[in-house]
């Protein structure tokens, strides 16, 4: 078996020349997130040929070019190039720059707090790519050139993607989660302008006028960190399997954007925590407005995880790697992963459900859900004009 460390190197080599994103519509790149988690799940020996595979698929744009170089020590300088996805090169430039004068610890604590406020930036996949290069370079016995390059890019594309929310929560409600979720009234929610986190490129100031959405800010009560992550990953394991009719990718990151940011807060010091939790519960409420129309089925969605039929991670994870989409391993990765933090039914009837409504990559290799996404439009993912 393929240790994990010389997986991940691997693989980075092997995707080293890839851009952000990839396709006409601007899909974010995954490959290598992906390949860290089948290393993670021990396929490690499968890396070369899905690499393979996803370079084949839907065509990568190029690597950005540094155009000028961002000042780290001006806040006014690099506040103002935030979310421009045009300076994504030279975002990347100064993480390297950092992260080859420093020890990586210390530049994503510095950054941490100035990158958070922008966490729902590509429908999180900023905050999701930072974290899975955490996870590497936190069992590298020595942190590699690879390694460090690729947290360079996980916080190059968060902050060239970084796109605020509005509004500000505050852990001073009386209610829990799952209560919180269900008062919010999707059912009245008109259509959406929301486009998934595309940088200055996108207003999200209309989202503070969704009915609900400023009280369900206020609504939680205080909670520990690691709890209150687990009933943010159970919860929306439970929206997901509730909800077939909805297309079914953007939903898959309520989840795996909590379950991320748990590998990350171990190498953050403790007052970073909760304005952490309080911008992924910003991010899963616009979620919640901005993709379901109603709670149909989460009131039983426990229940109904037990009558699912869902196999045992060890075999969803295998069927899973299979399949061969992105999300659908990443997502049967970090159920598996929370389940064995507080054994819950619907994690691997989420994982299982995903595995069923997102088309298998074949030959095309992620066409089918490209289409997919076309006849959903550009708010499932695809760039606004």
């Amino acid at each position: 078996m393929t240790r994990y460390t010389d997986a991940v190197n691997d693989a980075l080599e092997r995707l080293d020349d890839l851009g952000y994103e990839r396709g006409p519509e601007g899909f974010v790149t995954h490959g290598p997130m992906c390949a860290e988690t089948l290393a993670t799940l021990g396929y490690g020996d499968r890396i070369p040929a899905w690499v393979r595979a996803y370079r084949n698929g839907i065509a990568h744009h190029a690597p950005p070019e540094p155009r000028l170089a961002i000042d780290a020590n001006d806040a006014t300088d690099w506040r103002s190039v935030l979310g421009d996805f045009d300076r994504a090169g030279d975002w990347e430039q100064l993480f390297r720059r950092e992260l080859a004068a420093e020890p990586w610890r210390d530049v994503l604590v510095r950054w941490w707090p100035r990158l958070t406020p922008g966490l729902v930036a590509g429908l999180t996949h900023g905050v999701i790519r930072t974290a899975h290069a955490v996870r590497g370079l936190a069992a590298a016995p020595e942190p590699g050139p690879a390694q460090l390059t690729e947290l360079a890019r996980g916080l190059a594309y968060w902050a060239a993607r970084y796109t605020p929310l509005p509004g500000h929560v505050r852990f001073r409600g009386q209610r829990g989660l799952a209560r919180a979720m269900a008062a919010l009234p999707r059912d009245e929610l008109a259509e959406s302008g929301f486009r998934g986190g595309r940088g200055d490129v996108e207003d999200t100031g209309p989202l503070g006028t969704y009915p609900g959405y400023q009280e369900a800010l206020r609504a939680l009560r205080p909670a520990e960190t690691q709890l209150l992550l687990t009933e943010m990953t159970a919860e929306f394991a439970g929206v997901y399997l509730s909800h077939p009719e909805v297309f079914p990718i953007p939903l898959v990151h309520g989840i795996t954007a909590p379950a991320a940011v748990r590998l990350v807060l171990p190498h953050l010091p403790a007052e970073l925590h909760a304005p952490t939790l309080a911008v992924l519960w910003q991010v899963q409420v616009v979620m919640l407005l901005d993709f379901t129309r109603d709670r149909r089925g989460e009131d039983t969605a426990t229940a109904d995880a037990d009558e699912y039929g869902a196999p045992g991670f060890a075999e969803l994870t295998a069927r899973a790697v299979e399949h061969g989409d992105d999300h659908v391993i990443k997502l049967a990765e970090a159920c598996q992963r929370e389940h064995a933090l507080r054994p819950d039914p619907r994690y691997a009837a989420a994982a299982y459900a995903a595995q069923q409504r997102i088309p298998r990559y074949g030959a095309d290799f992620g066409a089918a859900t490209v289409q997919a996404v076309r006849r959903h439009g550009p708010r499932y993912g695809a760039k606004s004009t």
